[in-house]
């Protein structure tokens, strides 16, 4: 049997099956675990979540189509700055927004990317991107990369859980 899916399909579902699972790891975590911190400090759940978010955005909109005026409405520039690449996860829950605010953001930029996604070209699919970022430098290979990246956060959240004494998933 052949896959029909085309190349944009393929890595949208390859990013919605790296979504379900790390929904998997922090349902049923109470904001004290969203915040608990190994020592010495390295990360918190929170910060993954509010991480992989603006990365999303960063790979599935941003590197597609650019920024627009409206993209203020998916995450603030606080929030991004928070969770951006390069920022190091601080040890003080009062630093960050509630776990469901962190999820709303996940969310609304998830949403966004399937609403937009239908209107991506995908004879441009092989275009360069910028900046650069760890996956091929083209629009494909950004999408597929978000995958992945969501996935290596999702082993972080799943090492987390282990330090907190909670169960494996998988």
């Amino acid at each position: 049997m052949t896959d029909n899916n085309t190349p944009l399909e393929l890595a949208l579902k390859q990013f919605q099956t790296a979504r379900k699972y790390s929904l998997s790891l922090i349902d049923g975590l109470t904001p004290d675990q969203w915040f608990w911190t190994p020592q010495p400090p390295v990360s918190h759940v929170a910060w993954q979540i509010g991480h992989v978010a603006v990365a999303q955005y960063g790979l599935m909109l941003f590197r597609q189509r650019g920024r627009l005026s409206a993209d203020a409405e998916l995450m603030s520039g606080d929030f991004r700055k928070l969770f951006m690449k390069g920022s190091n996860p601080q040890n003080d829950p009062k630093a960050y927004p509630p776990p469901d605010e962190i999820l709303a953001v996940l969310q609304r930029i998830n949403d966004q990317v399937i609403h937009e996604s239908a209107g991506f070209d995908s004879n441009s699919l092989n275009e360069p991107t910028e900046p650069p970022h760890a996956g091929p430098p083209t629009r494909l290979g950004s999408l597929l990369f978000a995958a992945n990246h969501e996935m290596l956060h999702a082993g972080q959240i799943g090492m987390l859980r282990r330090l907190m004494g909670l169960s494996s998933l998988r």
